[in-house]
C-alpha cells in the first residue's frame, strides 16, 4: 500500500511539475487555431510575392530565414520547451517576454508578416493576402482584447528581427565596386546565354552570418586545376557534362527539370527574349518543411521552430557558397563545352550567373536535409508537391537525404556544374548542418510524437 501510495505521489508530482512548467503555453494556446497550417501559408503568400518580384537565391534564402525566425520567436510559449533562437545567432537584440497573455499564432502571423512585408518589393500585395490570415485568425479568437495584444507583441518582436536585417550588409554590398570580367585568364568565368547577365551579387560573402563564424568557415576542397589539355582531368570533367546531357535518361531528366529552381529564367522565341519566374532553391526546401509540419500536425509554434532552423541554415548555405564562387572563379560548363568541345551544345537547365565552384544548390540542399533528419528522423519518407504551381508533378522520398542526393546530382544532369562542384557543396553542407545543430541544440525532434504541445497538454 505504502509502495503503491509512493508511486502515486511520485506521479501527481511530475505531472503537476510539468504542467507548471507548460502553464503559459496551455493558457496561450487555442487548440482551434494553433496549426501549422497558418505559417505554411504565409510562406506560401511569401513565396508567391518573392516569385513575382524576382529575388535571386540568395536573396530568397535571407527573406525565409528572418520571417520564419520572426514568426518563431513571436509564437514561442514562454516556457522551458521553447527557447530562443536569435539570442544565440549573430547581431540580435535579446527577445522580451510578454508581460500579456496572447495568442502565439495571432503574434507569430503577425511578426511574420511585419518583417516580410519590410523584404519584399511589392508589400501591398503581401499585405493584403496576410491580412486575409489574420482576418480569419480573429473571427476564431472572438477576443479583442486578445487579439490585440497578441498583435502589438508580434509587430513588437518583428521590429527587434527586422532591426538585425538592416544592419547586417545587405544595404551595403552595392556600393562595392562591380565585378569585373577577366577575359584574359581562359579559366575564369564569362557570363553565358542566352541572357549574358553580369555576375550576380559577387558580395554577399559579405554579409552578417546567421550562425556560423563567418562566410569562410566551410571553406570546401579546391576544383580541379583549369586546363585544355584533352588528358587533364579537368578536360575529363567537362566530358563528363557533355556526356550525361547528352544521354539522359526521361528520369534523369524530370530530376534535373524537377530541381532546377532558377527564379527568373530566360527564354527565346526568335527575337524576342521573355522570362519565366520561378521558385528557388531556398524556397522548394521551405515548401518541403511545410508539406512535413503538415504531415507531422505540427503545432504553428513547433512549424515555425522547424522553419526557422532550416531558414537559418539555407541562408548561411548562400554566403559560404558564394564565398567560395567569387574566390575561385571558376568557368562554367557551358562556356568550356561551347569552346573547347561542341559549339553547339546547349545544357538542359539555363546555367545562372555566377561562378561556378560549389554548386550553391548543393550546399543549401544537404543542409537543409540535416535539419530536418536531425528534427524528424533518418527514414522519413514523404510526397514533395512543391513544383505543382510550375506545371512539374509530385515526387516521392524515402529519405530527406535522399532529397539531398537528388537535388544535388540535378546540376550535373542539368549541365550547369562539374561534378566536383556538386560533391564539395554536398561537404559544405554536411558540414554546416552539423554545425548548426550543435549551435542550436534543444533537444527537440519530432521522431516520435506528432506534436510536443499535444503531447505535453
Amino acid at each position: 500500500m505504502d509502495m503503491r501510495f509512493s508511486i502515486f505521489f511520485i506521479t501527481l508530482l511530475f505531472l503537476f511539475g510539468f504542467s507548471r512548467c507548460n502553464q503559459n503555453s496551455a493558457e496561450l494556446v487555442n487548440q482551434s487555431i494553433n496549426s501549422s497550417k497558418w505559417i505554411n501559408q504565409s510562406n506560401k503568400n511569401l513565396t508567391d510575392i518573392i516569385v513575382t518580384d524576382v529575388f535571386s537565391p540568395p536573396q530568397t534564402s535571407r527573406i525565409y530565414a528572418y520571417t520564419n525566425l520572426a514568426s518563431y520567436e513571436a509564437s514561442r510559449p514562454n516556457d522551458i520547451v521553447f527557447n530562443s533562437l536569435s539570442e544565440r545567432l549573430n547581431g540580435f537584440e535579446s527577445i522580451p517576454k510578454n508581460k500579456y497573455k496572447i495568442d502565439p499564432t495571432v503574434a507569430g502571423i503577425t511578426a511574420f508578416t511585419y518583417v516580410g512585408k519590410n523584404l519584399v518589393y511589392d508589400s501591398v500585395a503581401f499585405i493584403n493576402t496576410q491580412d486575409a490570415i489574420l482576418n480569419k485568425l480573429y473571427n476564431i479568437v472572438s477576443n479583442n482584447n486578445l487579439f490585440k495584444a497578441s498583435q502589438e507583441y508580434g509587430e513588437l518582436i518583428g521590429k527587434i528581427i527586422l532591426k538585425r536585417s538592416q544592419s547586417d550588409g545587405y544595404l551595403e554590398r552595392t556600393a562595392y565596386s562591380g565585378f569585373i570580367v577577366d577575359e584574359n585568364d581562359l579559366g575564369k568565368w564569362k557570363p553565358t546565354p542566352p541572357a549574358y547577365i553580369d555576375a550576380l551579387e559577387p558580395h554577399w560573402s559579405k554579409l552578417l552570418p546567421f550562425a556560423i563564424d563567418s562566410s569562410n568557415q566551410f571553406k570546401p576542397s579546391e576544383n580541379t586545376i583549369f586546363s585544355i589539355n584533352k588528358n587533364s582531368t579537368f578536360y575529363k570533367e567537362a566530358v563528363q557534362v557533355y556526356n550525361k546531357v547528352n544521354n539522359l535518361t526521361d528520369e534523369q531528366k524530370q530530376i534535373a527539370m524537377f530541381w532546377d529552381c532558377n527564379p527568373n529564367q530566360s527564354n527565346n522565341f526568335g527575337h524576342l527574349m521573355y522570362n519565366d519566374q520561378q521558385i528557388s532553391p531556398a524556397g522548394h526546401w521551405i515548401h518541403i518543411t511545410c508539406q512535413v509540419a503538415e504531415q507531422k500536425k505540427l503545432s504553428n509554434t513547433e512549424a515555425s521552430y522547424v522553419l526557422a532552423k532550416v531558414g537559418i541554415t539555407l541562408a548561411d548555405s548562400f554566403i559560404i557558397s558564394w564565398d567560395e564562387k567569387y574566390r575561385s572563379n571558376l568557368i562554367r560548363p557551358e562556356t568550356y563545352i561551347n569552346k573547347y568541345i561542341d559549339a553547339e551544345w546547349k545544357p538542359i537547365l539555363e546555367t545562372p550567373p555566377f561562378p561556378e565552384h560549389t554548386s550553391a544548390h548543393s550546399v543549401a540542399s544537404r543542409g537543409a536535409s540535416l535539419i530536418l533528419t536531425n528534427l524528424f528522423g533518418d527514414n522519413f519518407a514523404f510526397i514533395d508537391s512543391t513544383e505543382i504551381p510550375f506545371g512539374l508533378p509530385v515526387r516521392k522520398y524515402k529519405s530527406f537525404k535522399q532529397a539531398s542526393d537528388e537535388a544535388a546530382i540535378s546540376r550535373l544532369l542539368g549541365g550547369i556544374h562539374y561534378k566536383p562542384a556538386v560533391e564539395a557543396g554536398k561537404k559544405q553542407g554536411e558540414d554546416l548542418g552539423n554545425f548548426i545543430i550543435n549551435k542550436l541544440d534543444d533537444g527537440i525532434n519530432f521522431k516520435t510524437a506528432n506534436s510536443i504541445i499535444s503531447e505535453l497538454n
